[in-house]
């Protein structure tokens, strides 16, 4: 896996929790991930940022300051997005990509996945069911159960 580094490398020394989120999520189990996310955080979260919930995180983590790390499976931005610049120049973020793919797919995002298991001290997986493209990683790696 090559990798592509944009950003604060310095939050790779921190400890990191993972947040991986299913496509379909319980509408409880979302404003859960929302106080969550809202909360007080030690090190920083890395996840995909790819899912609907898991762009929803991303914001009011944004936006609460917390340190973010940003896998990403496809290859690095040509144009960073908006909600992303500020946090750049900030050092609060750092945009890491897992492969020169012109667009994610579910095997460039099944290898980004596991890497940010791998690099991760704590895990939470929420929405995952025998159906989801996580369940095999949930079972692989310790989850974290949301409070």
């Amino acid at each position: 896996m090559e990798l592509l580094y944009l950003g604060n490398t310095e939050l790779l020394t921190l400890p990191k929790t993972a947040f991986l989120a299913s496509g379909t999520i319980a509408p409880d189990v979302v404003l859960r991930c929302y106080n969550w996310a809202t909360g007080e955080h030690e090190g920083c979260v890395v996840s995909g940022f790819s899912s609907r919930l898991e762009q929803d995180v991303l914001h009011f983590l944004l936006k609460a300051k917390v340190p973010v790390i940003m896998v990403l499976a496809r290859r690095m931005y040509r144009e960073i997005p908006e909600e992303l610049k500020a946090p750049l120049e900030q050092g609060r973020l750092l945009i890491i990509s897992t492969t020169a793919a012109v667009r994610q797919s579910r095997t460039t995002a099944l290898a980004r996945n596991r890497y940010i298991c791998e690099m991760a001290d704590h895990i939470m997986m929420v929405g995952v069911t025998v159906n989801s493209s996580l369940y095999g990683l949930q079972k692989e790696f310790r989850n974290e159960l949301l409070p």
